[in-house]
Formats: structure tokens, C-alpha cells, sequence
């Protein structure tokens, strides 16, 4: 979505919003669940006339469709809901005679008035107990996709990522992705290497964060025989494995001050020195860097080298969090709804149902994680639907377990004012001190995010370091170490590999059980 200073600086010329930006309602939830991110762009509003939102009208298609089908379901009354352009701005929204109206979780009793701001964000309204719409703008395009370069979505946000992605993909330049943790920067990457140059060569993958400090330079660049204490035989190096191809670097803002200036060698010069070499090794590997810290902060306490992010930078991506893209939330839902239920033999739940069936997706659970604020961003959301789809097995609809409502309980629903683009790049600012967080809300952090400890932190309002030190100190937080390896052989079993389901059951870090698992020569898949 646009960023809301893009719209309070500029002047509305006609219609309800801002120049180049028309009034929107997506699909979140329909019985007839395949209809899901179906759009129709309300060019009424736009002219400044009324649009209605009844069973027959209007009409809902897939961006760039042309055939349109309304929302048909019979418990919505043919007594449409109605839409008045307001004269300084925004929608006002005026009940008919339909069943209960329910707008952004609050019944609707005769009108509404909508401020500019709070289509910027997006608006659920909640129809019979059946449809969720949520009414937004959007930035019409000539062509869109729901589906490109692996990338769920189609709001402006999406586009702009894929628009860049094939942009600089076949050229062969750095390139530094920033976003959030949990918004698919690795998913980026690999759309880089698919759609570059050298993309029939390897595509290794390096969390920089989860390199043992005093290892990181040969595990990246190689280790010559007796290097170091314990080198019994020479170390290739991530760069060396990566040859003709890309080696994706993942949170580059933890690399130490010896490996930042190897990376800066490596950028400058093309050549690198394996640790305990005399001769240079010449690289031909695309470098592709991610990060969800705030590197020009880090530069001026000293952490990061300017000359560095220089290099990295080459041409920056950001990708969006989720709470800029709301009109994405049901796409994504159901693409992993759907990986989850092939995975359970289940994908019929998907299937056109009677018309006046149950909805599998409840309107009043769709609407509720549209107004979540997805602090883990797409990966949470990836983990949620997930815990929805197999806590809801053999059960004609998705419901919320106690552990999941605790969850999606623990914080408030999206601020009617969204950060602007630019405020994602930040840092959290610290507003609590490590003493004021109770274990028990520590704990809740953690399984809430899957022990990804950057989306903890976040939550809690407390560094990362300050929730190292809070978790070392606490008797009910364990480590891979202190998994047997009877327990992670036979997590991997059940888990059929699938790292992200094994961290959530065993309650330990992805990153500490990829090493683990790496240490016992499995393979995920």
C-alpha cells in the first residue's frame, strides 16, 4: 500500500483519496473459498458517486480479469450496503436492511464515517457471518499477477518488489534486501538467482547470525590445513561452494569486523584469501545480502563499515511487511492452507461447497487475522495456518485452539495509522528494560514466534542481546545442545524434515537446530 505521507501530502483532485490511488474492495473470505483475492476497483467512489455492495452487485474478478462473477452467496440480503464518497476525504459507509454488518470487528449501526487514513491501512467488513471485504485503495496497474516469481500477493507493494527483482536480476551486481524478519527476503534472493545471469550455478544460503564468531572467516572463505587449532584437513568456504552462481548472505549486519573487511576485499578486488592462504583466490559468485537491522545507525556507533554497505548496496530492494499488504493476507492464507492440507491428503476442504454450507474459513476468523498486526510477519503466518489447519482436522470448519488464541490475544490490532516505508528500516526502540519482562512473557514471545528470537525481542520491546541474557538465565528455556540426538532424529522423522514444524514442537532456535542437524548429516527437505 502507499505510504500514508505519500497521501496527506498530496492534494485530493476528485473522488475519495489521492491522485493515481482508486478505492478498492478485495475478497478475504467467501464460501466458496477458490474466490479468495478476487477485486473490484470502485470507480464510483473515484467520481464521487455512490457504490453499493449487495448479493448481486457489484461485480468481483481477478486483477487483470475481465469476467466478473458478484458475491452470490444467499444469506446476503439483495439490499446492498452503500458507499458515499465523503467531500473532505475518505468513504462514509450506511447500513441497509442486509444481515449483520460488521465493520473492522465493530457492529455497524446506521453509518460510518471513514477517515483518508484508514483506507491507507484497510478496513474488514464483515458481511452475514459469511464474506470478509476489506476496503482499501490500491494503485491500479496495467497488467497484475497473483502468483510471480514465487511471490504470493498482488497489492502495489508486491508488484514493486517483482517490478525491481527483474530490474536488476540478469545484471551481475550486489545487491542489499532489506525488510522486516519474516517478510521472505530469502524468497527474494532466490527469485535473483533464478531470473540472473548465473543461474544455472549453486545457490548457497549463509545466515551470518548463525556463524560461530570465531569460525565465521573459514566457514565463508575456506581454511588451509593447520590454519588453525583443530583445521585437520583444508575447508572450502561457502564463497568457493557458490562459484558460478549467487551466495545469499542473511542478516550481513552480524558479521564481525574481520569478516566485514574480507566481504569488503572480496567486493573491491573479486580475489579472497582463505584463512591461513598466501595466495588469493579469484571469486565468481553474485553477492546477495539481507538484513532487517538499521545499518546506517550501525555505521555511526561504529559497528558497521560505511565502505561495506557501499559495496553491498549496489541496488536496494525492501521488502514490505505484511501489515503494508493486508489485501495479500488471504492469498497467502490459503497458498499455505493448501500446502498444508495436500501434506494431510485434505486438499478437497478447498473445493466449491454447497451454497449454503458452512464456510471453511469463518468470516469472523478471517477478519480477526486481517486486523492482526503480524509482528513475524509472513512466516508467522505461514506458522499460524499451520497450528489452524491441523488443530482443525476432522472438523467441517478452521477454529482457534487455546494455545493459537493466546497468540493472536497477546497483542492490539493494527494501528489505524501505519509506519511509513522508511520506519521499517529502524531499529525497535527499546522501551522496556529486561527487568520489567516476566518469564512467563518471555516464554509466550518465543512460542508465539517460533523461537525466532529477532520477532521476540520486537514483541517484548527489549533487544536481542537482552533477551540472550533473559533466556540463559531462565530454567525453562532449552538449547539444541541439550537435545539427544534421539530426540532430533526422531522429530526429523515425524516431522517428515521440515525444520521450522521440528523447532516449534522441540520449543528450541531454527537457526541452533539447522546446525544440529547439519552435525548429524541429515538432509531436510
Amino acid at each position: 500500500m502507499e505510504d500514508i505521507s505519500t497521501l496527506t501530502r498530496n492534494p485530493r483532485r476528485s473522488g475519495p483519496g489521492a491522485p493515481g490511488l482508486v478505492p478498492a474492495l478485495t475478497l478475504i473470505s467467501h464460501p466458496k473459498i477458490q474466490r479468495i483475492g478476487e477485486r473490484v476497483l470502485l470507480r464510483e467512489l473515484e467520481a464521487g458517486r455512490e457504490a453499493a455492495i449487495s448479493r448481486t452487485e457489484p461485480l468481483f474478478a481477478r486483477p487483470g480479469s475481465v469476467v466478473g462473477l458478484p458475491l452470490a452467496d444467499p444469506f446476503l440480503s439483495r439490499k446492498p450496503l452503500r458507499l458515499l464518497p465523503r467531500e473532505q476525504g475518505g468513504v462514509r459507509i450506511v447500513a441497509g436492511s442486509s444481515p449483520q454488518v460488521i465493520v473492522e470487528g465493530e457492529p455497524l449501526t446506521g453509518e460510518r464515517e471513514l477517515e483518508t487514513q484508514a483506507l491507507v491501512t484497510g478496513v474488514t467488513l464483515e458481511l452475514a457471518e459469511r464474506v470478509v471485504l476489506l476496503l482499501h485503495w490500491v494503485e491500479p496497474a496495467e497488467k497484475e499477477g497473483g502468483e510471480e516469481l514465487g511471490m504470493v500477493g498482488q497489492s502495489a507493494a508486491v508488484r514493486r518488489v517483482r517490478r525491481q527483482v527483474m530490474q536488476v536480476a540478469d545484471l551481475d551486481v550486489p545487491v542489499l534486501i532489506r525488510g522486516e524478519t519474516g517478510t521472505g527476503k530469502e524468497l527474494v534472493a532466490r527469485a535473483l538467482h533464478q531470473h540472473g545471469l548465473r543461474h544455472k550455478g549453486p545457490f548457497i544460503s549463509v545466515n551470518l547470525g548463525a556463524l560461530p564468531k570465531e569460525l565465521a572467516a573459514s566457514e565463508l572463505f575456506g581454511a588451509e590445513r593447520g590454519a588453525y587449532t583443530g583445521a585437520t584437513h583444508s575447508r572450502e568456504g561457502f564463497f568457493r561452494a557458490a562459484q558460478g552462481g549467487t551466495l545469499f548472505l542473511d542478516e550481513v549486519a552480524e558479521a564481525s569486523p574481520e569478516v566485514q573487511a574480507l566481504l569488503l576485499r572480496v567486493l573491491e578486488t573479486g580475489e579472497m584469501f582463505p584463512v591461513g592462504a598466501r595466495t588469493p583466490v579469484k571469486t565468481q559468485v553474485r553477492l546477495v545480502a539481507a538484513t532487517d537491522a538499521h545499518l546506517e545507525e550501525q555505521i555511526q556507533q561504529g559497528q558497521f563499515k560505511a565502505p561495506l554497505l557501499h559495496r553491498l548496496a549496489g541496488f536496494e530492494i525492501r521488502v514490505p511487511p505484511l501489515r503494508e499488504r493486508r489485501e495479500d493476507l488471504g492469498l497467502l492464507l490459503l497458498h499455505f492452507a493448501r500446502q498444508e492440507l495436500e501434506s494431510l491428503g485434505e486438499v478437497w476442504r478447498l473445493e466449491s461447497s454447497e451454497p449454503s454450507a458452512e464456510p471453511w474459513l469463518p468470516a469472523a476468523l478471517a477478519s480477526r487475522l486481517v486486523r492482526y498486526p503480524w509482528p513475524g510477519n509472513v512466516r508467522q503466518l505461514r506458522n499460524v495456518t499451520r497450528q489452524l489447519v491441523i488443530g482443525s482436522r476432522g472438523l467441517p470448519s478452521l477454529h482457534v485452539d487455546p494455545r493459537l488464541e493466546e497468540e493472536l490475544s497477546s497483542l492490539a490490532a493494527v494501528s489505524p495509522t501505519p509506519p511509513s516505508p522508511s520506519s521499517s528500516k529502524a531499529l525497535p526502540e527499546t522501551r522496556r528494560k529486561p527487568s520489567e519482562v516476566s518469564e512467563e512473557e518471555m516464554m509466550g514471545a518465543l512460542r508465539a514466534h517460533g523461537y525466532d528470537l529477532a520477532a521476540a525481542s520486537n514483541q517484548l520491546g527489549i533487544t536481542r542481546a537482552s533477551l540472550y541474557n533473559l533466556m540463559k538465565k531462565s530454567s525453562r528455556v532449552r538449547t539444541a545442545k541439550d537435545l539427544s540426538v534421539e530426540q532430533i532424529r526422531q522429530s526429523y522423522s515425524e516431522c517428515n524434515g521440515d525444520l521450522e514444524l521440528m523447532s516449534q514442537r522441540l520449543e528450541v532456535s531454527l537457526r541452533a537446530l539447522q546446525r544440529r542437524v547439519r552435525e548429524l548429516g541429515l538432509v531436510s527437505n
